[in-house]
């Protein structure tokens, strides 16, 4: 049985992931890339579905004991969980190392007092848990091989009982088993090696060399942090996060390594975030600017090129992580689903819905890169004109809106203000020389649409902006008006709107959800059931507090969110207040993003404890 999600681990090598639980199985894992089909899918369903577990060796009809303590390694993604049992102390170290080659997973087991029985097993299944894989010996290495996919498992606990014995590794109900003893001062590796299954055999892995070679990549990275202050180590760990979620041979971003983690347990609100959506990868690139990470920036800025291409007209709202268009959505059911929450789902459908804010997103992250000094990229600039072509004859459509809703389009105030963001960073691109447009017909559409705005998606009766025009409802990513410089935090249709929305979309517990869904009624996402508060718009919310001068306010909510983070640091996409736990995707960019931009903030005003 999976366990919650806060109870997951990351470990990656910034091509794709893995969760590991804290009795240190490892329940989710896609070779080769983020988006490829899982290997190890048991957090999707059943052990059935495949799982790989390291730990001390415990009797079959009882549950396998959680690690007593864990940690990463500094500031790293390598984890740590240590295991004290009445025979000693064990640690089992996991990593993925940054790719050259093959990728892999590497569990180094190290004895720290006592000696206590260990038991590895691994259930490999192919497709998500569906295809049981031929799995034999070759060349005296373990190997399952299913259609185009071969990997490979070695250790080096056979070496040390000796290659005659053919007991310490064994199948047994479609699983291999390998039992062993570890005393103080051992240190024994397992690796999983992936390779195209027609290729040659992948080479003999080094635990050890790979763990430092790891250790080595983080910190250097690490050290290219320039923020100091004093949530720094929320700050790094968050990088770190997403750091693992970008794709590096391209540079895409993904907006979580998994799929259909449910946004209500047991509901239909499960989505494949396994790629690169617009306007994550463009607040996330915001982020990495804004800490010191150059590299990422450029790296995204070139992914964003190759992925428009030459019909920046069709922009969509999301790609795959090298820049596929193609997502098609489909439901896997042969999976239960997390906690019983299906269907599972592959794909996203929403990639080619109308979403306009994506323009805003994006143009804003260009001239964000532009200002702090990024090599000019002359391509980037014609692509930032042309999408701002687009927007003169589209902004005033409906849409989908931030949220992807898949009801009715409609004219969604947050989709507006950012075609007005789109406009006037397009502005100050052409004013600062670098780039040629019709600046006095542009600053006429800037006021065009920032006029629209106040006048059909504001309710002065209540002195709240609207989720969309002429709604009654409230959306929190009207919590964003102030923060882009739509209108100034000391107007009073955003002061009023940011106290709105504190009365309206806060939970019992002071966190605040994205908009209302009604259950039971007809929703303006067109779904059934309900979900978390989003944690994005909680940190937004914050944000919005120090802007307006309610520092002291704003702080205690921002570290009240960090205490929702599991004990790694990590935080999935929402917060169920009722149950008291995190819920849908994880680890989520859309949560580790605003928490290091609220730090910044804190930080920047001298809000903060201690």
């Amino acid at each position: 049985m999976a366990g919650r999600i806060e109870d997951y681990a990351l470990i990656g090598d910034m091509q794709t992931a893995a969760l590991v639980c804290r009795d240190g199985t490892v329940d989710w894992l896609c070779l080769p890339r983020f988006d490829s089909q899982a290997i190890f899918a048991g957090l999707l369903g059943t052990e059935d579905h495949g799982f790989w577990r390291v730990g001390p060796a415990h009797a079959p009809e009882a549950e396998a004991p959680a690690a007593t303590r864990r940690r990463y390694r500094g500031d790293s993604l390598v984890l740590e969980s240590e295991w004290d049992t009445p025979e000693g102390t064990v640690r089992v170290t996991d990593f993925m190392p940054p790719r050259d080659g093959a990728p892999q997973v590497v569990r180094i087991v190290e004895g720290v007092s006592g000696t206590v029985p260990m038991r590895s097993a691994l259930r490999m299944r192919f497709s998500y848990g569906r295809i049981v894989p031929w799995v034999h010996r070759r060349n005296g290495r373990l190997v399952g091989v299913a259609g185009p996919d071969s990997v490979w498992f070695d250790t080096d606990v056979l070496e040390a009982a000796g290659e005659e014995d053919d007991l310490t590794t064994f199948g047994q109900d479609l699983t291999t088993y390998t039992d062993f003893d570890v005393s103080e001062g051992d240190r024994f590796g397992f690796t999983l090696s992936w390779q195209p299954s027609h290729k040659e055999p992948p080479p003999l892995p080094e635990p050890e060399q790979s763990l430092a070679a790891t250790d080595d990549f983080w910190r250097e990275w690490v050290a290219l942090c320039t923020y100091h202050g004093p949530y720094r180590e929320a700050v790094i760990r968050s990088l770190i996060t997403l750091k693992a979620l970008t794709y590096a041979p391209t540079g895409g971003i993904v907006a979580a390594p998994t799929t259909s983690l449910p946004e209500e347990i047991g509901g239909v609100r499960n989505w494949d975030y396994r790629y690169t959506w617009l306007r994550d990868a463009a607040i996330t690139l915001s982020s990495l600017l804004r800490t010191g990470y150059r590299e990422e920036a450029r790296a995204w800025r070139e992914w964003l090129l190759r992925a428009v291409a030459g019909d920046p007209e069709n922009l969509q709202i999301m790609y795959g992580i090298a820049g596929e268009r193609e997502l098609g959505e489909a439901e896997l059911d042969w999976l239960p689903g997390y906690e019983n929450s299906a269907p599972v789902r592959v794909g996203n459908g929403a990639a080619h819905q109308l979403q306009l804010d994506v323009y805003g997103e994006t143009i804003e992250a260009l001239h964000l890169a532009h200002m702090t000094g990024l090599s000019r990229n002359d391509y980037a600039s014609q692509l930032q004109l042309k999408l701002i072509r687009y927007l003169e004859n589209h902004w005033n459509q409906p849409d989908e809106g931030i949220w992807e809703v898949r009801g009715p389009r409609r004219h969604f105030v947050h989709s507006k203000v950012m075609a007005w963001v789109a406009v006037d960073r397009t502005i100050k691109l052409v004013e600062s020389g670098d780039a040629e447009g019709p600046l006095e017909r542009w600053r006429e559409l800037r006021d065009d649409i920032h006029r629209d705005v106040c006048e059909k998606g504001y309710d002065p009766e209540r002195n709240t902006f609207t989720q969309s025009y002429g709604s009654q409802e409230l959306d929190a990513s009207l919590l964003l008006i102030p923060q882009v410089g739509f209108l100034p935090p000391d107007d009073k249709r955003v002061i009023g709107t940011i106290e709105a929305i504190q009365r309206e979309l806060s939970t019992p517990d002071g966190f605040i959800l994205r908009y209302p869904t009604h259950p039971g009624e007809d929703n303006v996402d067109g779904l059934a059931g309900d979900e978390g508060a989003f944690l994005a718009c909680s940190f937004w919310m914050a944000d919005d507090l120090a802007m307006i001068g309610r520092v002291d306010e704003a702080r205690r909510l921002f570290e009240k969110l960090l205490s929702l983070r599991n004990d790694l640091g990590l935080l999935a996409e929402e917060w169920d207040s009722k149950h008291q736990r995190q819920v849908g995707n994880f680890p989520q960019a859309f949560s580790h993003v605003p928490l290091i931009d609220t730090a910044l903030r804190l930080t920047a005003s001298g809000a903060y404890g201690g």
